[in-house]
């Protein structure tokens, strides 16, 4: 079955989300003579004077960052959400067709180090631990806060990602609503829990630790993979192996297990065009609305841009915008050109 699917086009069902993507296998020989990215020089001081998230300089807003030593977390400057707003919907008589609500949040930056010169891939583990901890710490914090129900996690990075800063950072934004991706996830995963009485991700993962084609590597407590679903050239995934709903429910270890993850997966992804892999990052788990949620399995998602070299990226447009996400390279030979890596 593989080798007619890395053959020919097909369609490949998400469980996760409950959506479908195209696979176009032959169209990955197809010449290029589209955009080609410039690469960024990449000479960044330990230190800038000029960045607003380098520890000890004046931020935009004439906020002082302190002297922090590893991870410094502190409301966003710029917010998309702000915490007083009243709720209910938006008053006017335009009809259901015109339905607005306010959103109530709180926004935050999370600054990885104060090496202005690092990138995740590049850390070392026992730093990117600290990073953990933050999130579990946030993710505690602002889903105890009453008017907030989801915890979104994530990182941006590289500027063709649309990241306004080179420090390596990543943001949280915590709000009164679960957003549309996280709710496709959590209607899928507790139709399946109801049915099944297991996880989705954890029974999924036992089959991919069987099958081993899409597996790039895993350690005591974590699997990386690339999708069976995958709609970006080099989508992967971080998922425990145990059955935890959200961050907090890890152990001591399991935080370790993670950190060890996310920087071999980075630094894998560095290695594959031999530039500074740009990705969008986060953390899909658990509402904080107060309910149990046993029907969730949390897990990370990786959502890099580029396609067939540092400098080609691949763009979700025509096809993608109005009918359905489409892939030329399969998983199964993405997840084969990273896997080559691990010598390396």
């Amino acid at each position: 079955m593989t080798k007619e699917l890395n053959a020919s086009p097909h369609r490949r069902y998400n469980p996760l989300t409950d959506s479908w993507v195209l696979v176009s296998p032959h169209r990955a020989q197809r010449p290029w003579q589209g955009q080609v990215e410039k690469l960024p020089a990449d000479t960044r001081p330990a230190h800038d004077p000029n960045c607003y998230l380098c520890a000890g300089n004046v931020r935009a807003n004439g906020a002082q960052t302190p002297d922090y030593e590893d991870v410094f977390v502190f409301d966003n400057d710029f917010a998309a959400l702000l915490p007083p707003l009243p709720s209910g919907e938006a008053k006017g008589d335009l009809g259901p067709l015109f339905i607005a609500r306010p959103e109530r949040g709180i926004a935050r930056v999370i600054c990885f180090s104060p090496r202005h010169d690092l990138t995740m891939a590049q850390m070392e583990t026992v730093d990117i631990r600290k990073v953990v901890d933050a999130w579990v710490d946030e993710y505690r914090t602002l889903g105890a806060e009453s008017f907030i129900n989801y915890v979104q996690i994530f990182e941006n990075k590289g500027a063709i990602m649309g990241c306004s800063n080179p420090h390596p950072h990543g943001q949280i934004w915590a709000q009164e609503s679960v957003p549309d991706e996280p709710m496709k996830k959590q209607i899928a995963q507790l139709k399946y829990w109801e049915t099944n009485k297991s996880s989705l991700l954890a029974d999924y993962i036992k089959e991919e630790l069987v099958l081993t084609e899409r597996i790039l590597f895993e350690n005591e407590h974590f699997v990386s993979l690339v999708p069976f679903w995958a709609v970006w050239p080099f989508e992967a995934m971080i998922v425990p192996k145990r059955h935890l709903p959200r961050i907090t429910d890890m152990t001591d270890d399991e935080r370790n297990g993670l950190a060890d993850a996310y920087r071999r997966l980075t630094a894998l992804y560095d290695r594959l065009f031999d530039t500074s892999f740009p990705y969008s990052s986060g953390i899909h788990q658990a509402p904080t609305d107060g309910e149990a949620h046993q029907e969730w399995h949390f897990h990370f998602v990786f959502y890099p841009p580029l396609l067939r070299s540092a400098t080609v990226k691949k763009f979700m447009v025509g096809y993608e915008m109005l009918a359905n996400p489409q892939r030329d390279i399969t998983p199964e030979k993405a997840a084969e050109m990273l896997r080559d890596l691990l010598e390396t």
